[in-house]
């Protein structure tokens, strides 16, 4: 599963936009969206940057959270 910072989340509509974006593109993804973190947790086959783009093309500026 990868995190992603996505300071712009701030309700159910951008959760949806942000869900629907990911399973646009990978039908089979989970998304999962921590709105009082502003957390996106995706679990998809697909790359990091292609799920970045995607959210990026839904409207929502997204950044991969590298685990330490």
């Amino acid at each position: 599963m990868t995190r992603f910072d996505v300071p712009e989340m701030s309700c159910g509509h951008c959760t949806a936009a942000i869900r629907k974006a990911v399973t646009a593109i990978d039908p089979s993804a989970s998304v999962e969206c921590d709105l009082n973190a502003r957390i996106a947790s995706v679990e998809s086959a697909l790359d990091t940057e292609t799920l970045v783009l995607a959210m990026k093309e839904a409207g929502y500026d997204a950044t991969a959270i590298v685990a330490a």
